[in-house]
Order: C-alpha cells, then structure tokens, then sequence
C-alpha cells in the first residue's frame, strides 16, 4: 500500500512538470506572437501559471471562510480558462502574428493577474488576522495535575475496621380500630289493653230480707 501511495505521487509529480513545461513554451511563443519584447515573453506563463498556484493555495488556507474561498475558486477556474484558451489560440495561429483584438486579449492577462493576486494577498493576511484572534479568544487548555504515586502500603496485620450492625428500622404500627358503644335495640312498642266488657250483674236466687234496726241498752244490763 505504501509503495503505490509513493508510486502515485511520483507520477503526479511527473506528469505535473510536464505539463508545466510545455504549456510554458506554447504560453511563452503566444506571447512573441501578440507582439509582446522577446526578452520579457516569459515573464507571461509565469504569470498565468502563479496566478493559478495562488488561488490553489488560497482555497487550502481559506476552507473554513466562505467568501475568501469563493474568490480563491473563481480566480483558479479563470486562470485554468486562460492556460487552455491561449494553448489553444498559439496552436490555431500555427506561428502567424495574431491579429489586433487576441493580441489586446493577451496584453490584458497581466495587469488583471495583477490586481487579482494582490487582493488574493491581501485575503490571506485577513484570514490570518482572524484566524489568530479567534485562537487568542479561546481558553488555553488547563493542565492536568499528575497522579501522586501511592502511599506505601499498610501493613498486612492493619486494626480491623469496626463492624457496626445495622439498626433496624421501626416497624409501622397500624393506629387502634375505634371501638363502638353498643347500641340497645329498640324496646317493642306495647299494644294498648284490649277493652273489658262489662260483666252483667248477678242476682241471687234467694230473698233478700230486710235489715231491723237494734235496740242497744245505754249504761248497761
């Protein structure tokens, strides 16, 4: 696995130089094409090509910063336009001076590279600015303390700790039933003596005699 990560990064290296080199010289000839000095035609696929490596670079710092790294991604879409466009333009001129309007194109590259890296620049130390502040705000991480070594160790024949028995726990006691007086029962109501009959008087059958009056002695026999 190693061995094809090394193998990989070694062919993009490869193939990355290649590519630099070549699109360098078509770059370079498209710049004598456009009438640009002979002496200072290098000097244009340095610009187009550093433009390209600053926005990379650019989106690699500004990740986590929305509108720093949507410059950075239109800068490198435009500066990868340009390469391929003017590769493209030096192979259809086939070595014939290009006429006016291309030629203002390329003289244009420049001071647009210009402008647009120095504000790239001046991106990356805003973002710097604020990636510093915001590690001065946060809290510096607060060492911990290292772990005591252990205390020796008691020896084997320690006081043994005092056993206490647990104290039990009250049980609840229900609250006594309420006793009731007991309630007499209700005396039967008497009936009322049944009416006795008049019992018809009784006439004996014998003569009743008269009663004479007595005669009794005052003062004596």
């Amino acid at each position: 696995m190693r061995l094809a990560r090394w193998s990989a990064a070694l062919i993009i290296l490869g193939v990355g130089a290649a590519a630099f080199r070549l699109s360098f010289s078509t770059l370079e000839d498209l710049a004598r094409l456009a009438r640009m000095p002979a002496d200072d035609a290098w000097l244009f696929p340095l610009i187009v090509d550093g433009t390209i490596l600053l926005a990379t670079f650019g989106l690699l710092v500004c990740a986590r910063h929305k509108s720093e790294r949507n410059f950075f991604l239109g800068v490198l879409v435009v500066g990868a336009l340009v390469s391929v466009a003017g590769n493209s333009v030096h192979a259809v001129a086939a070595g014939q001076p290009l006429p006016g309007w291309a030629a203002a194109l390329v003289a244009a590259v420049a001071p647009i590279s210009l402008l647009v890296d120095t504000h790239g620049l001046a991106l990356l130390f805003r973002v710097a600015a604020r990636q510093r502040a915001e590690a001065q705000a946060e809290p510096a991480p607060v060492p911990e303390p290292e772990p005591k070594p252990a205390a020796a160790a008691l020896p084997a024949e320690s006081a043994p700790e005092p056993v206490t028995d647990p104290v039990p726990e009250p049980e609840p006691v229900a609250p006594p039933a309420p006793v009731l007086a007991p309630v007499p029962d209700p005396a039967p109501a008497l009936a009322p003596p049944a009416p006795v009959a008049p019992l018809p008087p009784v006439r004996s059958s014998r003569p009743v005699q008269t009663m004479l009056p007595l005669a009794v002695p005052v003062g004596g026999a």
